[in-house]
């Protein structure tokens, strides 16, 4: 992602006014992250297929969207969020969610440690350990830590309370504390770097590319727009993600 909030901001505004590059800067800074979190919901097979709908109607909303860069996040997250969830409902699948909503004491020595191990990780490792977790855990800790919202953007997403998600982020974390106790990231990857000569290189082509993909940018226009969440504009097409 951008490492200035303000730039991905500005970028956002000049996209609504139909800056070409400037959508393609939004792309780039919030797409794998993004793509990360859809991982969460649906698995590898599918996620590039549901991100770039949820990108579809992105471009296809931007004009409705309204707030900074972390809010610009939130919202993408959430759009992709339902985009998943229709997408586990068309395959009669439900999200694993498990866990009540139990406010925990902080534990802020065990949550620290985890996030500061999992800054050490690749994206991909990342998201692969993160992926072992009960579903609400995933979901609140990639919001937390990969796709960056604070507990309360992080709970509009998921439609809880924020006391939730961060009991929900707080609960993975520690899970994630023990794991990478018992496998230091360093030798996670020393194994992984194995894991990957042995596959001849392949891995990580299908996320390089999905960042040449960005969906094309519509036009300003000065059309009606419903106040549902998804317009009825004409459909557009996309280069493959």
């Amino acid at each position: 992602m951008l490492g200035d909030d303000a730039e991905l901001t500005a970028a956002v505004h000049a996209a609504q006014d139909g800056d070409e590059g400037a959508f393609r800067t939004v792309y780039r800074a919030v797409h794998p992250r993004l793509l990360g979190y859809v991982r969460t919901l649906v698995g590898d097979p599918d996620a590039e297929d549901v991100a770039s709908e949820a990108w579809l109607q992105i471009a296809r909303d931007l004009e409705r969207f309204s707030g900074d860069a972390d809010r610009f996040r939130g919202w993408a997250a959430r759009i992709a969020r339902n985009r998943a969830l229709d997408h586990i409902r068309m395959r009669g699948r439900r999200p694993a969610i498990g866990g009540d909503e139990t406010e925990l004491a902080d534990k802020a020595g065990e949550a620290d440690t985890a996030g500061e191990a999992l800054e050490s990780l690749g994206t991909g490792s990342t998201l692969r350990l993160i992926a072992t977790l009960p579903q609400d855990q995933a979901e609140a800790v990639v919001l937390r830590v990969v796709v960056g919202l604070d507990a309360k953007s992080a709970a509009v997403v998921l439609g809880k309370r924020p006391g939730a998600v961060r009991t929900a982020a707080h609960r993975g974390l520690r899970r994630l504390a023990e794991i990478l106790e018992a496998h230091p990231p360093e030798d996670r990857a020393g194994e992984e770097a194995a894991g990957s000569a042995g596959e001849g290189g392949t891995g990580g082509g299908a996320e390089a590319g999905g960042l040449d993909g960005v969906p094309p940018q519509r036009a300003p226009h000065q059309g009606a727009v419903s106040s549902a969440g998804v317009t009825d504009s004409g459909a557009r097409t996309q280069k493959d993600m």
